[in-house]
């Protein structure tokens, strides 16, 4: 059997499913296809082109390695394909965008053959995604006298690769469709549970919200040619959740261009929007493909005589009508003016803030790969010719307010900003460049970030980054043929690129399957870090990190950059005590609330909350800055007294020592540098030269919230009030209820300890109750499945040492096993305790999930429709968030508890505590620590 004949039986399997051929990414089958064509007799020629022309990824795949290799034979003529002239094989060339194919070019433009340099220098004229080697030829090329060299170099310094392509339409006519009403998670623009599926475009493309949808969609392309479809969040916020660039990549697939004619189902330039407009991390990786992403402000607050909000019954602002969009209105978009017009041209809404320079300049070079390595490519080309660059692309935005103090995240963009004016400070509002420190990537985008790397021809990490990490965790729940497929291959890439990984492509350490937050929580070392991670809940309790898609975190892998702008700041403070009973889970809910009570709208949507919660370790803090994802906000920034932080750094180091001692250190001495970089960092606070961040007294914060612990009395759930009449209201984050509110009735019918929301403090707790139970009652008894999955095997390691393990064995009907992983995901569950493998497991929601109709009480972070429970025929699946002390009393009662169970069963156990920062550090210590 040969790979071109599996190849061929793969077509028929998928053409079964309604799909193409997959797009060809592996060398070996490719050379075979490039043998058929040679023979000009051979039964499989014509698809063999039609396979090489139009089936082949580009980039550094080894199959475009071969692809590169086989159209320099042609140019030179060493090879005569007649379909393939060599014109069209500097074509095909063109669209390669980099690695072998720029490897290609050079050699024929620095050649001795003038017929072939000149054009071979044309094409690399438009060509960016070039590299330090490939940039070092050029110049050494230069430098010998090669006029070539110089051509080119000249107009890459002139940026001709940007000023030569197209200009933005005047106007762009788009066509709506409401996808849906409310927030819109990325859940529905691309589902967790198909997770597995996102690197094959096509296939990943037929799960965007419904097939009826999808089929919708089609209709009104076919109604208004020349239109493109707007998707809109009627009444919401459109991308809340994730970056998830498989969602814009869903979305690009029905809505969008395509990118090349000879790469398919590779779109981009998508058109979204929402009433709230788009949700930051979303935002960005709308601007990562090209795309317009719309605040479209056509519902608005019914106010009063005074200009109050007008309330409803249940104390909710009535909301009017400014404008239709409903589905098939035709709308336009004036890209000079920035205004949204009707069809007839009356302006509706300015829609500046999706226009700004660098947005359009994304737009025009149909991404923002493109502008990134453009600008460096410009910088080298100009300083190897000794010219001054000419200004063509925007100028970074720089805003410096004198006089006026930095928040702890202006400080930290200014610390590691690039590129800007030398003894400048920078404040919110400011578009900068700046190093990454840190980069996370995991699994189930991670095949995502794989292709994007080989799409922008990358090989290695960048010398910049200081860390970088690959999990394993949002498949660990299920060791599936889906899982055994992607995992390794995933693995072994990344391990190639340079990054730690959690499972060895060698098989020399156990595989870790640790969740990846926790991982970057440890690794970043620093307080000052910059951090992007390809998750919503990268969202470090030291220095600050953004949640972000897999081609920007392919992009900070690449170049150790990341570009944005500075955000604004909410600084949140706390005062009181809390209360004995209370976990600090209730105090993470109590701040959306009373956040909400004080300002009426959500303060923290597209900000970063400057949270100043010194006392806590960074396993704690890092509950808060974790849910800030579902506060909407863009980003958080932990404020740490100097003693807590050096305890955070001492225990980072630890952490670390035992990925080394496990065997998980690079080849690279990554995890070595890391602990060196902690050790300076202690050593800088120790002796007061620098110590823990923090912001200048006279710092502008766009609000303030003031957290009163005292006000925190019974434990709170965060409820999708899946029932509200206002669909709008729906599986939001907002709505936070006491346990009061449920009057003991709520029905539990799965309870959940596990996630990145947890630490090992968590598990801890869920022994001591077990314990104190069993010593009341005299054993145990479950009214509902507990499942339980540590975050880290760190954690499960120190329970064992510490006895803790045992009593949580003795309940389990189930205790996972490494040796012999789970191959089929959980259908049914038994009242029991479930110890599951360390990772995300039903947070995820892409393998494991509770029975449809369900309602879940857990610690996680996602109560999004569909994610850890569906709908049923009959009920609508509720996934409630809540401490891990109300999970597990809850599991056992079958139902939600009375205050006085609830303080009856957490009487004299370990909670997360938290006391405000005082004027001096408290040098406190957790008990679980």
């Amino acid at each position: 059997m040969s790979l071109y004949t599996d190849y061929l039986t793969e077509i028929e399997t998928r053409k079964e499913q309604g799909l193409s051929p997959k797009p060809i990414d592996d060398g070996a089958l490719l050379s075979e296809v490039i043998e058929q064509i040679k023979d000009t007799g051979n039964e499989h020629r014509a698809d063999s082109l039609k396979f090489f022309i139009y089936n082949t990824l580009p980039g550094t795949t080894s199959a475009a390695g071969v692809k590169a290799k086989f159209l320099k034979e042609i140019i030179l003529g060493d090879v005569t394909v007649d379909e393939i002239a060599p014109e069209r094989a500097f074509e095909l060339l063109s669209h390669m965008k980099g690695g072998p194919s720029v490897a290609v070019l050079l050699d024929l433009a620095l050649g001795d053959t003038e017929s072939v340099a000149v054009p071979a220098a044309e094409v690399l004229k438009t060509q960016v995604f070039l590299y330090d080697a490939d940039m070092e030829r050029l110049a050494a090329a230069y430098q010998a006298g090669n006029a070539i060299a110089k051509d080119v170099l000249d107009s890459y310094a002139k940026a001709e690769f940007f000023t030569k392509l197209p200009d933005l339409d005047d106007e762009v006519q788009v066509v709506t469709y409401i996808a849906g009403e409310g927030d819109i998670s990325t859940d529905l623009l691309s589902p967790g549970n198909q997770a597995h599926s996102r690197a094959d475009r096509e296939l990943h493309g037929k799960c965007m919200i419904t097939e009826e949808a999808q089929k919708e969609i089609e209709a009104l392309k076919l109604q208004h040619p020349g239109k493109r479809v707007m998707l809109i969040a009627e009444k919401g916020t459109m991308g809340v959740g994730s970056s998830r660039m498989s969602g814009v990549n869903n979305v690009a697939l029905w809505t969008g261009k395509q990118a090349s004619p000879y790469v398919p189902f590779v779109n981009y330039a998508p058109v979204v929007a929402g009433t709230n407009g788009i949700s930051p991390i979303f935002l960005t990786t709308v601007g990562v493909t090209g795309g317009i992403g719309l605040d479209l402000k056509n519902w608005v607050k019914k106010v009063d005589e005074d200009g109050n909000a007008i309330l409803n019954n249940d104390g909710n602002p009535i909301l009017e009508q400014k404008y239709s969009v409903e589905t098939g209105t035709v709308l336009r978009i004036n890209t000079k003016t920035h205004k949204l017009l009707s069809e007839d041209g009356e302006e509706l809404v300015d829609v500046s803030s999706s226009f700004t320079p660098q947005k359009m300049e994304f737009m025009k070079a149909g991404g923002s790969y493109a502008i990134v390595f453009g600008k460096k490519l410009q910088t080298f080309s100009a300083e190897t010719l000794g010219v001054e660059a000419p200004l063509v692309f925007a100028p970074s935005k720089e805003i410096s307010h004198e006089g006026q103090g930095l928040t702890a995240v202006e400080k930290i963009f200014n610390r590691n900003a690039v590129g800007t004016t030398p003894g400048k400070t920078l404040h919110a509002g400011s578009d900068v460049r700046v190093k990454v420190n840190i980069v996370g990537s995991q699994d189930t985008t991670g095949l995502m970030t794989m292709q994007e790397l080989e799409a922008m021809a990358a090989t290695v990490v960048s010398p910049i980054v200081d860390g970088a990490y690959q999990s394993g965790c949002h498949t660990a729940s299920v060791w599936d043929a889906k899982a055994q497929a992607n995992t390794p291959r995933l693995m072994k890439f990344m391990n190639d690129f340079g990054l730690v990984t959690g499972r060895d492509p060698k098989g020399e350490y156990h595989a870790m399957t640790d969740v990846i937050h926790k991982v970057l929580n440890d690794i970043t070392v620093d307080d000052w870090s910059v951090i992007i991670g390809g998750d919503s809940h990268t969202r470090m309790s030291k220095g600050v990190a953004f949640g972000a898609d897999s081609g920007t975190v392919a992009l900070a892998l690449a170049t150790g950059e990341a570009s944005m702008p500075i955000p604004e700041s909410v600084k949140v403070t706390f005062k009181g005590q809390m209360a004995d009973h209370m976990d600090f889970r209730d105090v993470v809910h109590a701040t959306q609330a009373q956040m909400l009570a004080q300002h009426g709208d959500n303060v923290f949507q597209g900000r970063v909350i400057e949270v100043h919660i010194g006392t806590l370790l960074a396993d704690q803090a890092f509950t808060f800055t974790d849910w800030t994802a579902e506060m909407k906000a863009k980003a958080s920034v932990c404020i740490s007294n100097d003693e807590t932080l050096i305890g955070s750094l001492e225990l980072a180091k630890s952490r670390i020592q035992i990925m080394i001692d496990k065997g998980m250190e690079h080849d690279n001495g990554m995890l070595a540098k890391l602990i060196a970089i902690a050790d300076t960092r202690i050593a800088e606070i120790k002796s007061g030269e620098k110590p823990a961040l923090s912001p200048d007294d006279n710092a502008k914060y766009f609000a303030e919230v003031v957290v009163d612990l005292e006000q925190i009395v019974e434990p709170m759930i965060a409820d999708p009030d899946v029932n509200n009449a206002d669909v709008s209201k729906r599986y939001t984050h907002d709505t936070i209820r006491p346990i009061s509110y449920y009057n003991a009735e709520k029905k539990v019918d799965l309870g959940f300890v596990g996630s990145c929301m947890v630490h090992k403090g968590d598990i801890k707790i869920v022994a001591q109750m077990l314990k104190n139970l069993e010593a009341a009652n005299g054993k145990v008894e479950f009214k509902a499945p507990l499942v339980v999955a540590a975050p880290t095997y760190n954690i499960i390691d120190e329970m064992k040492e510490e006895g803790d393990w045992e009593i949580l064995q003795k309940y389990s009907g189930f205790e996972f096993d490494d040796l012999f992983p789970k191959e089929q995901a959980r259908t049914e569950y038994e009242n029991i305790l479930y110890l599951e493998r360390p990772g995300c497991n039903l947070c995820m929601g892409n393998q494991e999930k509770a029975a449809k109709g369900d309602t879940v009480l857990a610690t996680s972070t996602r109560l999004f429709q569909g994610r850890v429970v569906a709908d049923s025929e009959t009920k609508k699946g509720e996934s409630l968030l809540a401490s891990t002390p109300l999970v597990v009393l809850s599991a056992i009662l079958g139902r939600t508890p009375t205050l006085e169970e609830y303080k009856t069963a957490v009487e004299g156990i370990d909670l997360t505590k938290f006391a405000p920062p005082m004027e001096k550090p408290a040098g406190a210590r957790s008990v679980h620590f």
